[in-house]
């Protein structure tokens, strides 16, 4: 009987515990997402919170152009539409953030952490990302127009449609990348490696492809026109219905004829020897 006695008590002690723990849980659950209010409530205000640990902190929408986060860690954070035009941003960790449609125009990104950022149809016009890592980006769409992306890894990101006229891509990582129907006109690639790189229906006038390594690179249907591909290793790439009025080739490495189809150019065109294009109508 005395076991008997002192069962519910067990009992009752093991429901108590029980009862307590699911509190606990639910007041953290509770605070949580209160406490990514209030981050962003203090951003606003302070409008600077370098270093901090902001991972998956919601700022979708707000204005805060200028602010200062230098080297903060904003891992898989929700900035998508909001505005960090001109914001300092050297160092941060971006990676696997959502920042569709945000304005990031000016901003400096130097040496930013972005591997599988989505910055699909963000602007980006004249930001600094040199030396950033943005290897599987999503930066379809994206405002690039003087951009500096220069020594940046984007191997296999994706840049269609992008308009990236004037930016710098010197000496970049860029092995298959997606460029297609992008506009890089007047864009600078020198150095570049672009190896196994989707170029199909891109805009390149006047782009700069001095050195770039450009083998098994694919081109069709893109122009261009006035481009400069001096010194460019073109082994495996494939031109056809390529546009190349006024574009110099004329130190291009691995160029073969067969991989040239239906490719036209000019009288200005300048070619390897035993290289031969149609004219252009």
């Amino acid at each position: 009987m005395a076991a008997t006695a002192q069962l519910p008590r067990f009992t009752f002690t093991f429901a108590l515990s029980r009862i307590t723990a699911t509190a606990v849980l639910l007041g953290a659950i509770a605070v949580g997402p209160a406490l990514a209010q209030d981050g962003a409530a203090d951003l606003l205000k302070t409008r600077a919170c370098a270093g901090c640990d902001l991972r998956l902190i919601s700022l979708r929408g707000l204005q805060l152009g200028g602010v200062d986060l230098t080297r903060a860690n904003l891992r898989e954070a929700d900035i998508k539409e909001a505005d960090l035009s001109g914001a300092k941003l050297a160092g941060v960790d971006l990676r696997r953030a959502e920042l569709e449609r945000a304005s990031l125009a000016n901003a400096d990104l130097t040496g930013a952490s972005m591997r599988g950022v989505d910055m699909e149809k963000a602007n980006l016009a004249g930001a600094t990302l040199a030396k950033s890592d943005l290897r599987d980006a999503d930066l379809n769409e994206t405002r690039l127009e003087g951009a500096d992306l220069s020594a940046t890894d984007l191997r296999n990101g994706s840049l269609i449609r992008a308009a990236a006229m004037g930016a710098s891509f010197a000496e970049a990582k860029m092995d298959g990348v997606d460029l297609e129907r992008a506009d890089i006109s007047g864009a600078n690639f020198s150095g570049a490696r672009l190896m196994q790189a989707d170029l199909d229906r891109v805009i390149a006038r006047g782009a700069d492809f001095r050195g770039a390594d450009m083998t098994g690179a694919r081109l069709s249907s893109a122009d261009l026109s006035g481009a400069n591909l001096t010194d460019a290793d073109l082994t495996d790439a494939l031109l056809r219905n390529t546009r190349l009025p006024g574009a110099d080739l004329s130190t291009a490495r691995g160029l073969s004829q067969d991989r040239i189809i239906n490719a036209c150019g000019d009288a200005s065109t300048r070619l390897p020897d035993g290289i031969t294009l149609k004219p252009c109508s």
